[in-house]
């Protein structure tokens, strides 16, 4: 996808040429009514394939897929991101009900988390258009993958922030390289960001204006690749649902769009639905509702699922849940810490707490009947736990030592070997 580029209003489709500098505010005609974020207009087709058997690319990167994205492998500012594994969870899948299901493990990328698919493009473009001071609203994720791209660009970056965020991802920020600038009201960092794009002309990447419609455009067209890999690595044979922890629905949406378009290329043979698991009820509210128009829902309990804890969503979400004939489960009261800890006990796979939410949403729609035993599920755990660990540890994870072999078996879980009774007589 190279050339002049230009958006499209996502509700009205109205035209706006690239180079109109983007407030985040999104589309000016839509605004007063029902707010909505722009989307990237390709100007031509594309022309990577991705059938089985075909390769778009020996690239060791999502870069293999260049020609589907705004920019060129050759511009590209890669720590090679995407390529990230699917893999079956039998275990949890039997606990849950589910037959088939897989995990997309995005904390397999280079900051940890499925930003990094953002980043890339955005990063890559906005240096391409010769911007030096990247700048973004961030919970952590966000910042973190922002600032590490921005490293290896060699451009500056600026992290608008709140305090009590996770500690491992302001320091992540910071060792990258990252501005760190807290501040204690989270709508403050927007009017920060805002007056540094007016004033220095900063490239911001993320929302700085309410209501928030989404991410810049540019970004969220990285998340298209989570789409062609799992066709590549499902052989274009679509599972049933694709479950993860929506806020905004920037990836939500950018991966929708990736089914649509190899769907509409025949690269695979239909498109799956989509699950949001949300924490407060926005997008399910509003797809009970006929408006365009996002209900900002009243706060409940804090939740520790910081990255996806905003009290209303987007339009860009909601529209795709109703074009995928999708579902919205609120998961707010679920135990993310017990559900963190059987995705790492039974799967090995340890998630950030707002990306075991998905589980969470699967359980309640099982238990709904609104997912059936037989369906197959692709679930995307979009971090590591390693980044929100100060959050999720429990008291009882630093112990003492013991003070011999014997103290040790005795305190050994049964189990442990094939005769434990023995082994602990013969200490």
């Amino acid at each position: 996808m190279t050339g002049c580029l230009e958006y499209s209003c996502l509700r009205c489709g109205l035209r706006q040429a690239d180079d109109i500098p983007i407030d985040s505010g999104g589309c000016r005609a839509c605004r007063p009514e029902a707010p909505s974020n722009l989307r990237l207009v390709p100007p031509g087709g594309t022309s990577g394939a991705i059938a089985a058997g075909v390769r778009a690319s020996s690239l060791p990167s999502l870069w293999r897929y260049a020609d589907r994205l705004p920019c060129s492998s050759e511009d590209a500012v890669s720590l090679g991101e995407g390529l990230t594994p699917l893999i079956g969870a039998n275990r949890i899948g039997t606990r849950l009900g589910i037959q088939r299901l897989l995990i997309k493990d995005e904390s397999r990328n280079p900051t940890w988390s499925h930003k990094d698919r953002f980043s890339t493009v955005a990063v890559s473009m906005a240096k391409r258009r010769g911007a030096s001071i990247l700048a973004t609203a961030s919970s952590g994720n966000a910042g973190a993958s922002l600032a590490a791209y921005a490293a290896r660009a060699g451009l500056r970056c600026i992290v608008a922030t709140f305090a009590g965020g996770p500690a491992p991802m302001l320091t992540q920020i910071r060792k990258a390289g990252g501005i760190i600038v807290p501040f204690a009201q989270k709508p403050d960092r927007w009017e920060f960001i805002a007056s540094g794009v007016e004033r220095h002309g900063w490239f911001a990447t993320s929302p700085f204006q309410a209501p928030v419609v989404g991410s810049h455009p540019l970004g969220i067209e990285g998340y298209r690749t989570i789409a062609y890999e799992i066709a590549e690595q499902s052989d274009g044979k679509m599972p049933d649902w694709c479950v993860l922890p929506v806020c905004y629905g920037d990836a939500l949406a950018g991966m929708w769009w990736g089914f649509e378009e190899l769907f509409a290329e025949r690269l695979i043979d239909r498109l799956p639905r989509l699950v949001a698991a949300e924490i407060h009820g926005s997008l399910m509210t509003a797809l009970a509702m006929t408006s365009d128009r996002l209900p900002n829902m009243p706060a409940k309990a804090p939740s520790l699922a910081l990255s996806i804890g905003a009290t209303q969503s987007t339009f860009q979400a909601l529209q795709v849940l109703r074009q995928s004939d999708g579902k919205a489960v609120a998961v707010g009261g679920a135990d993310l810490i017990a559900w963190q800890e059987m995705l790492a006990a039974e799967e090995g796979v340890f998630a950030e707490l707002a990306s075991v939410t998905p589980f969470a949403a699967i359980a309640a729609m099982r238990e709904n009947g609104l997912m059936k035993a037989d369906a197959s599920v692709v679930a995307i755990v979009t971090a590591s736990g390693l980044k929100d660990i100060d959050l999720s540890m429990r008291m009882d994870t630093v112990v003492e030592p013991f003070r011999s072999v014997r103290d040790a078996w005795n305190a050994l879980p049964l189990a442990a070997g094939p005769d434990d009774q023995t082994a602990r007589q013969q200490v």
